[in-house]
């Protein structure tokens, strides 16, 4: 899930005008696909971000891990070209291409030259269109994968977020991992991922953000080309699921002198006026940055754990609100218990006028530094577009933080933080939690 970083020439082209005017354009192609532009013509170049709505919550039952490896073979090859002579084209004309499949969406980035622009599309598109899936490139990338879960089945921290999410969401797709499990990677066939390519990549699911050395003229037709050949529709979406999210403290066997909690009960919308009281709520809470009240009192007056967090979580079908830490065995009792009593506090107590203000210089403060290249800005650009926020949100953004009053996160936190329901997945070997009310045991190594 690592978000790229290259062409750091690019990089500075915003480094140094963070609070500049960023002028966002909607532009709609001949064919009727939008995108979100910012024109910058200082160097020959363009990012371009795309997402397909669906990505791996529309693996088929039984198919888990068809998306990401759908995904993954994406540039193997396509039309003609063998893996090999694809990166030699695409090498030849130093374009960048990834690709990269989530809960919610598959993601496509690319760079290139204006100078290639028309070859680099070209390339681009055939490897959306008309991707190979050589068997021998299936085995090989088959094999990476399995790599990777077998990897993340011993990592404590991967253990305890894979089995609050089971906890959470049951059999919806939110309950598994998007990777699959070594079983269901094995079972995969060409014929799987061939009907995981005509269910995530259809033109009714695509959001474009687009950055450099284009104009709407230009990008218009590019968009057409871009995506020439793709299905009208695609797979059928999934449906929203509320998490049965059972308070209480469940623990999974696992020797180390640490144990991992992961913790959360329900969140909140991202399209709720409420939001942005949640998101100050979280940022004094827990939020990374700054000192929060969960670092005050877990780590710096208790020394229970070296970082403690919070953060919310939005999915296109269900919301979290989630915290995360690790502690040695014999204090992770009393780490749990302080860290439920500041959501407690919260709710009771609400925070001061200093908290808030404090976390608005923070966060408006931090804005600006996020407009740190072409690819990141044409990365936010996609990201409002898919979150359903306005073309102007960053303009405004600032001014709907600052907005906040201390009555609005106060009211939100009386009744967004619901310490009684929090349930706590602890990967370790704690110790002084038996006498706690759903203690379970599991031997996972």
């Amino acid at each position: 899930m690592m978000m790229r970083h290259l062409f750091a020439a690019v990089a500075v082209l915003w480094a140094g005008s963070a609070s500049a005017q960023i002028d966002v354009q909607s532009v709609t192609s001949p064919e009727g696909i939008e995108a979100w532009l910012v024109e910058s013509h200082e160097i020959p170049f363009v990012a371009v971000e795309v997402l397909f709505r669906g990505g791996a919550s529309l693996d088929a039952p039984g198919k888990r891990g068809a998306a990401n490896l759908m995904t993954a073979l994406i540039e193997e090859g396509s039309g003609d070209m063998d893996a090999q002579e694809f990166q030699t084209a695409r090498q030849s004309l130093a374009a960048e291409f990834s690709f990269g499949a989530f809960d919610d969406a598959m993601r496509v980035s690319a760079k290139f030259l204006t100078e290639n622009r028309d070859e680099a599309v070209e390339l681009l598109n055939g490897a959306l269109t008309d991707p190979r899936f050589d068997e021998s490139a299936i085995e090989r990338v088959r094999e990476q994968v399995l790599a990777n879960i077998r990897s993340s089945e011993r990592d404590p921290t991967d253990i305890a977020a894979t089995r609050f999410d089971e906890d959470a969401f049951g059999d919806h797709p939110y309950g598994s991992d998007y990777n699959g499990t070594a079983e269901s990677v094995q079972a995969l066939t060409r014929d799987d991922l061939i009907q995981s390519h005509a269910d995530i990549l259809a033109r009714d699911r695509i959001y474009v953000g687009v950055v450099g050395d284009i104009t709407p003229e230009e990008l218009g037709p590019m968009l057409d080309d871009l995506f020439e050949g793709l299905p009208e529709t695609g797979g059928e979406m999934p449906t929203a699921v509320d998490p049965d999210i059972e308070p209480g403290i469940e623990v999974i066997d696992y020797p180390s002198p640490q144990s991992v909690v992961y913790f959360g009960q329900q969140g909140m919308e991202r399209d709720d006026p409420d939001y942005f009281a949640a998101y100050l709520l979280n940022e004094i809470l827990g939020g990374s940055g700054r000192q929060s009240r969960l670092m005050e009192e877990v780590r710096e007056k208790r020394g229970l754990t070296y970082g403690i967090s919070s953060f919310l979580v939005n999915y296109d079908h269900a919301d979290l609100f989630l915290g995360y830490f690790n502690s040695a065995n014999d204090k992770v009792a009393e780490a749990i218990d302080v860290a439920q009593s500041e959501w407690a506090r919260l709710a009771e107590e609400g925070v001061t006028e200093e908290e808030l203000e404090t976390a608005k210089t923070y966060v408006t403060g931090a804005y600006p530094l996020r407009f740190d290249g072409n690819g990141r800005i044409a990365d936010i650009l996609v990201g409002m577009q898919f979150t359903d926020l306005p073309i102007d949100y960053i303009e405004t953004r600032n001014d709907r933080m600052n907005a906040v009053t201390l009555e609005d996160i106060n009211r939100v936190a009386s009744e967004l933080l619901t310490p009684d329901a929090l349930h706590f997945v602890v990967v370790g070997q704690p110790e002084g939690l038996e006498d706690d009310a759903t203690v379970e045991g599991e031997q996972t190594q």
